[in-house]
């Protein structure tokens, strides 16, 4: 099978091989994200995303971070900008539902988001050119807003934990 795709291959220009590359290793991180594994009798699959969000708020904002490099990737393939927003608003969801204990779980087993966004860069990337500079300062400051909302929940879950502990401590439970 290696053969094959190395002969179809080499008939491709080195920007064209470049390009399948990194198409190639977009759909296996959104592929280890949201569909690793498969519920046996099910058609059910689930991905890492799922399993290390498990841990409060730490597996969340680690995930997230994936898929920033994912929605990175739609700028490199000309995505437009309404189009990463669309890519920006499945991550904050993600990140936002996933973070509530056990209703955030369980989402993470249903909302895809790597692999929505990766059917997006497929459906909207066609027809058009790279991106340009101004894409990739629209993107960061989506990021950059989706980070504030990261360090905004943990600072709020820091904070309720501490309040937590402190009515322990001090005998009020």
């Amino acid at each position: 099978m290696q053969e094959i795709e190395h002969r179809s291959m080499s008939g491709l220009s080195k920007e064209e091989r470049r390009q399948v590359e990194i198409e190639q290793g977009l759909d296996n991180l959104s592929h280890y994200l949201d569909g690793l594994f498969r519920v046996p009798f099910t058609g059910w699959r689930f991905g890492l995303d799922a399993l290390i969000g498990l841990i409060p708020n730490v597996g969340d904002t680690l995930t997230s971070f994936a898929s920033f490099y994912i929605l990175l990737a739609g700028v490199r393939y000309g995505v437009p900008k309404i189009t990463l927003l669309r890519m920006a608003f499945n991550i904050g969801l993600d990140y936002l539902v996933g973070m509530i204990p056990f209703i955030g779980d369980a989402f993470d087993f249903v909302w895809k988001a790597n692999k929505q966004n990766m059917d997006l860069i497929r459906e909207r990337a066609a027809g058009h050119g790279q991106g340009k500079t101004s894409d990739y300062v629209f993107v960061f400051a989506i990021i950059g807003v989706l980070i504030l909302v990261l360090i905004g929940s943990i600072a709020v879950s820091v904070y309720v934990i501490g309040a937590i502990v402190n009515e322990i401590i001090t005998g009020n439970i």
